[in-house]
């Protein structure tokens, strides 16, 4: 966790799925600075769901700036005295921090030799670190890439089972202007995720 993506030879639809997570990954794991920005701003999207989604960023992205986008992350998954949303996958499937998800996490995180990093402070189920992490086992940034069986098996125990419901409580927030697309990004992508792991088993 932490890594850079090696970039590994491996397809280019594989390539594409990594770079997704790791679009979702940088968005949820801090606020944009200038530079996400500006080059959010200038994404076009297309008339695919996801495309579509990318549109709303872009939007979104050229009405904030990097102050009002910072605040916006904080509020809505740091806050002082409890952020709106808890980004956490025991959080969301016990109703606590730190329990036993938390605890199977980390011992496929073992199995498939990915490290925390050492500047890292928040908990390995946070659902940025996820995200890196699938992007990781796509392109081998924690060793060989993954099969598919193995990544399906990650995906299904540590995201699946919550975070499309993350996603959609970030979309549905009334106070997620910047977010809301991130929320719909994830959403969709989670749902072609998915769908993609159901046709190929």
């Amino acid at each position: 966790m932490g890594e850079r993506l090696k970039g590994l030879e491996v397809s280019e639809e594989e390539q594409l799925r990594a770079q997704w997570y790791s679009l979702l990954a940088r968005l949820l794991s801090a606020p944009p600075d200038q530079a996400l920005l500006t080059m959010i701003r200038g994404l076009k999207g297309d008339d695919s769901d996801l495309g579509q989604c990318i549109r709303t960023l872009a939007a979104a992205a050229r009405a904030t700036t990097v102050a009002t986008a910072g605040e916006e992350h904080f509020n809505l998954f740091i806050g002082v005295g409890g952020s709106e949303l808890m980004p956490y996958g025991s959080y969301y499937l016990t109703g606590f921090l730190n329990e036993k998800p938390l605890a199977r996490l980390r011992d496929d995180m073992a199995a498939l030799g990915i490290q925390r990093a050492d500047d890292v402070k928040e908990p390995e189920d946070h659902i940025a670190s996820l995200c890196e992490m699938m992007a990781g086992l796509i392109t081998g940034a924690f060793g060989a890439p993954v099969d598919l069986t193995r990544q399906q098996h990650f995906f299904a125990n540590h995201v699946a089972c919550w975070a499309p419901k993350f996603f959609a409580d970030l979309q549905a927030s009334k106070t997620a202007a910047f977010y809301m697309p991130v929320g719909a990004i994830g959403s969709v992508f989670m749902s072609i995720e998915s769908q993609a792991f159901e046709m190929a088993a």
